[in-house]
């Protein structure tokens, strides 16, 4: 028998509008709680910082989306639509490859309309605790008013992002008592404020070379800082004024920062391009789902918690994936499996596969704050989730174009890989 639940969907972002889809066409009463006056989570583009520029106060004024002025996306839009909504947004009348974050924002809004979404959506409505009471959920959500409410719901899904609470790089000596300014990427948002500004960026992902590329057009000198091991100083092409280094051996109290390839340089600022963690302040759980160096879980396949299944789950945990069918193909199984159609394997069963999956990464060498990281698998597993609602996997020309992303992305690296992917597939087709 095929069963109609309450389902609070927490976020109105990707996660949280694929779900809504998918839950109502299963039949499911769908609400969303988003604490923003607008859909579109990460996407949604916000001048404002956090009053604590590193994220580190836990009593600073947070704000939740990360995007800087000119981000935008690092998959062409063939991989940024649904199965079945493509990416059709044009700006100045003609479809961009990499489409920025206002294009990415107004698909969403299209998608959310057409689908009849809006009207789920409770705005400016925080989730201040979900807690299980007996066989339901009680939410408690707070209004901008002021106004507390508390709401029963039979089923929770956890789309909040994982893009707002910065991680930073611990453990530089002499860190506490240098004296320059620190930053986090979250908190970036133009280079204005690093106009003749010596700059050490630490990170190696699309951020940092991101940010680096663009701060260097007015900063003094840039300084990118990586932790891995095969890296040696030099010149980037960014700028006459960028260079590349191995990871800071330590920092002091002149300003001075060292790096462990012998370099060192008098900074101004540090720059962290060191991603975020996941965070859930709202979720009670008994410690039945626990939060540990990136570590959600524990979550069979990152969607079910074994002792709380099917009645809660968290869609778009995963990353190094293409994203939106990813996170598509989660919502159906989430849907399906509330509504009766598909079964999910014993407790014992999940948690099983669950520890299967930690001693495969030990016995790799994989650290843990890598355990929700895709990356060399992401089709495997989008094939095995759209297995479980009885569909194909993602489609074959897609995948193909994927993988040529990559193969520019490892010859090119961050700095150069839309660029070639525009000029030898778009410009050739």
């Amino acid at each position: 028998m095929v069963k109609s639940l309450k389902v609070a969907v927490i976020g109105a972002g990707v996660a949280g509008l694929a779900s809504a889809r998918e839950l109502g066409r299963e039949g499911h009463h769908v609400v969303v709680y988003e604490k923003s006056d607008q859909l579109g989570g990460t996407w949604v583009y916000d001048p404002r910082v956090d009053s604590d520029p590193l994220g580190v106060d836990p009593n600073r004024k947070i704000v939740h989306s990360s995007l800087y002025s000119s981000l935008c996306a690092n998959f062409p839009r063939q991989l940024m639509g649904f199965s079945d909504y493509t990416f059709e947004i044009r700006k100045n009348g003609a479809l961009k490859t990499f489409p920025g974050h206002e294009e990415v924002l107004k698909f969403l809004n299209e998608f959310a309309m057409d689908f009849g979404l809006v009207e789920l959506i409770r705005f400016n409505t925080e989730v201040v605790r979900v807690e299980r009471v007996s066989d339901q959920w009680m939410i408690k959500s707070r209004r901008m008013s002021g106004l507390i409410l508390e709401e029963a719901f039979d089923a929770v899904v956890v789309c909040n992002g994982h893009n707002t609470r910065p991680r930073i790089a611990v453990n530089i000596p002499g860190i506490e008592k240098w004296p320059g300014k620190q930053i986090h990427s979250h908190n970036y948002r133009v280079p204005g404020p690093f106009q003749d500004q010596v700059v050490v960026v630490i990170g190696d992902s699309a951020s940092a070379h991101d940010i680096s590329k663009e701060i260097a057009k007015v900063a003094k000198e840039v300084r990118l800082s990586s932790r891995s091991p095969s890296i040696e100083v030099s010149k980037l092409a960014y700028h006459e004024n960028t260079w590349q280094h191995s990871k800071i051996e330590r920092v002091y109290e002149n300003g001075e920062v060292a790096f462990q390839d012998g370099a060192s340089v008098h900074a101004d600022i540090i720059l962290h391009c060191t991603g975020f963690n996941y965070d859930f302040p709202f979720l009670e759980t008994n410690g039945m789902v626990t939060v540990d160096d990136r570590r959600v879980g524990p979550l069979y396949k990152h969607v079910f918690p074994p002792e709380l299944a099917p009645s809660l789950s968290f869609v778009g945990i995963p990353y190094a994936v293409v994203v939106f069918h990813m996170l598509e193909f989660q919502a159906r199984w989430v849907a399906s499996v509330l509504s009766g159609k598909v079964l999910l394997p014993s407790e014992k069963e999940m948690q099983t596969n669950i520890e299967k999956h930690y001693r495969h990464m030990e016995e790799a060498g994989i650290p843990k704050h890598h355990t929700h990281r895709l990356r060399f698998d992401e089709f495997g597993y989008l094939d095995w989730l759209a297995a479980q609602v009885g569909e194909p996997g993602m489609d074959e020309r897609l995948k193909e174009i994927y993988m040529i992303l990559i193969k520019f992305f490892v010859d090119k690296g961050w700095a150069g890989f839309r660029e070639s992917f525009v000029e030898n597939i778009v410009l050739k087709n």
